[in-house]
């Protein structure tokens, strides 16, 4: 069971890779065509750009790369400049696609509609991958302590979760609901957000690119904007290849619609590019599975297309035009899920997973420390009498089994009443029978 409050974990150490500058054309690994048609068809969707806008669209340096693109295309006559500032340089003149330009991007965006920052060639990004992965943070007793110092949890649960976090491989929460499964794995989110990594906007294999970074699954490191202005730490000003994003570790969670289509290449049949699945967009992170069991595939099916890349730390994706390509499988996974396991899975699925924890029911002690806490965050006067009083009269004379979040949701009908009432919330029988009246719901 969470609680609003500041958390203390570990400092970021800082990304283990940092991409390399480019200086000449042949330091991106992408065809000079290519790219070319890729600066055609970002002047095609977007009419008139500067030198310097298009480079940053493009996410390449203007000296030494797009002023050569753009000198190629001006001479075969594929764009134009409209205006110059004098004074400023070639980075300032305002460039146009011509009649001839406009044929051959219209030719480029048959194939594929892929009009933004360069990518990056697959086996650049499944090496930088590498290393990042071994520059994890290791978590011990004294900062899992600190990790989940909001959370109520008994001393066997609480050992083992360090030792599976630690393993980066996988993690299958099971029990009741409402006893924290889910705040335990957005904590183990909360340690991965305060350490950095780098990815690619996109990936380049064969001719295809696949989009990797998005802003919904991927948070930006803090100094990502000084990087681009050139301000900031020293480490955020460092000359890098700026088809990268310095992002935060990324924590990404998917529940019931999870399918197995989710977990390969998605192929957008109108732009022509893919997207790449949820396992590659958390690499260097955690994905956690939340509801498990209640998705639209069978649990088994999701676990045999989990079983090599558990097992081996590679995963395989296969392109539209049939060709395989191997990428790391650096993710924890952490399977969420209030369902037996024996009603999901069988004894052969579950030992692939490394660390199997039960998040069981609190004990009446735990019960109480939960109840104390969340009163006096959200403001209810607390007093054992009355906790005394809801246990006998709510728990054991209706044999109701207690629940982590069970403190949290009576607290709020309590201020809901309370306020209607007006009158002070606190935990007074009159109250506490109100709240849960409004709660439970006998089944």
């Amino acid at each position: 069971m969470a609680l609003p409050s500041s958390q203390a974990s570990p400092s970021s150490s800082g990304p283990a890779f940092l991409p390399p500058p480019i200086t000449r054309l042949d330091d991106t690994g992408l065809s000079f065509l290519w790219l070319q048609d890729l600066a055609l068809k970002i002047l095609y969707f977007q009419g008139f750009l500067s030198g310097f806008k298009l480079a940053e669209v493009i996410a390449l340096p203007f000296a030494g790369v797009t002023d050569q693109i753009l000198e190629t295309l001006k001479r075969e006559k594929l764009i134009e400049v409209k205006s110059s500032q004098a004074g400023l340089g070639e980075g300032s003149y305002q460039y146009a696609i011509t009649q001839a330009g406009t044929a051959r991007a219209r030719e480029a965006l048959e194939r594929s509609q892929y009009a933004g920052p360069a990518p990056v060639p697959i086996e650049v990004y499944n090496e930088a991958i590498r290393k990042q992965s071994r520059h994890r943070v290791t978590v011990t007793s004294r900062t899992m302590r600190q990790l989940l110092s909001q959370l109520i949890l008994s001393n066997v649960t609480f050992e083992r979760l360090g030792p599976a976090l630690n393993s980066g491989t996988s993690i299958f929460l099971y029990g009741p609901p409402g006893n924290g499964k889910t705040s335990v794995a957005r904590a183990f989110g909360n340690l991965v957000l305060q350490q950095d990594m780098y990815i690619p906007y996109a990936l380049y294999v064969d001719g295809q690119v696949i989009k990797l970074y998005d802003t919904v699954n991927h948070q930006r490191a803090h100094d990502e904007d000084a990087t681009a202005s050139g301000t900031g730490s020293l480490r955020s000003t460092t000359r890098r290849d700026p088809r990268w994003v310095h992002i935060k570790r990324p924590f990404i969670v998917v529940g019931g619609e999870l399918t197995l289509a989710g977990l390969d290449l998605v192929f957008d049949d109108t732009n022509k590019f893919y997207e790449a699945p949820f396992q590659v967009k958390a690499n260097g992170g955690i994905l956690l599975i939340d509801d498990f069991g209640r998705q639209q595939v069978r649990p088994r099916d999701l676990l045999n297309r989990w079983i090599v890349p558990l097992e081996n730390r590679l995963d395989f994706l296969t392109l539209h035009t049939g060709r395989k390509m191997e990428v790391p499988f650096d993710v924890l996974v952490v399977f969420s899920t209030n369902l037996p396991p024996k009603d999901l899975v069988d004894e052969a699925f579950l030992r692939r997973l490394r660390h199997k924890i039960e998040i069981g029911d609190p004990s009446y002690e735990e019960y109480r420390q939960i109840f104390q806490r969340v009163a006096q965050a959200k403001g209810v006067q607390y007093n054992d009498q009355g906790l005394a009083y809801l246990l006998q009269e709510w728990y054991i004379k209706r044999n109701r089994k207690l629940r982590a979040s069970h403190p949290r949701d009576l607290c709020d009908q309590i201020l809901d009443i309370a306020r209607y009432s007006s009158v002070e919330p606190a935990m007074s029988r009159e109250l506490l029978d109100k709240a849960a009246q409004a709660y439970f719901v006998e089944l």
